[in-house]
């Protein structure tokens, strides 16, 4: 059973490989100037606080709010719960509290990135939402790339290819909006966000390295229980 999952486990694995070596070295860089931002960060920062009018802020503002709190959560459970679903209680519930385990564990990590870099935001005089604490890697950015990836995760399993391509591309187009509303908003440096993306691609695509080798021996124990 496991000999086909074998290509799909390598290339999942040389995926995860790949972002974490972007990560590091985007981290690096962004270490070696202790925080300062790099010529596009700046430039990019400079165009969104020339582009704000009113009705750009407030949607901004609305996307950026789904990306922290209690929405996110509640996805990586509701995924779980999708995915378990046909297993039975126990079932649904180890699916669950392991999609919400993964969200936390990855989420702890970025804490210790975000700590060890210590990168400054953003002149507060800029920022047209409040924000807290250091800036590399972007929290929104990092969690609602790593929830969008569990719920795609779950529509693969459990909705027809149709279906799952779509929320595929919904799932994306979420993620990627919470991310650029942080530059837009002036909380983050255009960096932060791209290391949010690089960091939750890695662990979305190490997990599915995972799900790939582990999967085949679950799908026997099931046929054989």
């Amino acid at each position: 059973m496991r000999a086909p999952a074998a290509p799909r486990v390598t290339r999942w694995a040389l995926a995860a490989a790949l972002c974490a070596v972007l990560f590091a070295v985007l981290t690096a860089l962004v270490a070696a100037r202790h925080g300062s931002p790099y010529p596009l960060d700046e430039s990019l920062h400079r165009w969104s606080v020339q582009h704000r009018p009113a009705v750009a802020v407030a949607f901004a503002r609305a996307v950026t709010a789904t990306g922290t709190g209690p929405v996110p959560y509640l996805c990586a459970v509701a995924a779980g719960l999708i995915v378990g679903w046909g297993r039975g209680s126990r079932g649904r519930l180890l699916t669950a509290a392991g999609a919400l385990g993964f969200l936390l564990l990855a989420q702890g990590m970025r804490y210790a990135v975000l700590y060890g870099v210590a990168r400054p935001r953003p002149p507060v005089a800029d920022r047209v939402t409040h924000a807290s604490g250091f800036s590399f890697p972007s929290g929104h950015t990092a969690t609602s790339a790593l929830v969008a990836g569990l719920l795609a995760w779950a529509v693969w399993r459990a909705a027809s290819p149709a279906t799952a391509r779509l929320g595929w591309v919904l799932f994306a187009c979420w993620a990627v909006t919470v991310g650029l509303t942080r530059v837009y908003l002036g909380v983050h440096w255009p960096t932060d966000v791209l290391g949010g993306w690089l960091y939750a691609l890695t662990w979305l695509t190490a997990a599915m390295a995972v799900d790939a080798w582990v999967g085949p021996a679950r799908a026997l124990r099931e046929v054989v229980g």
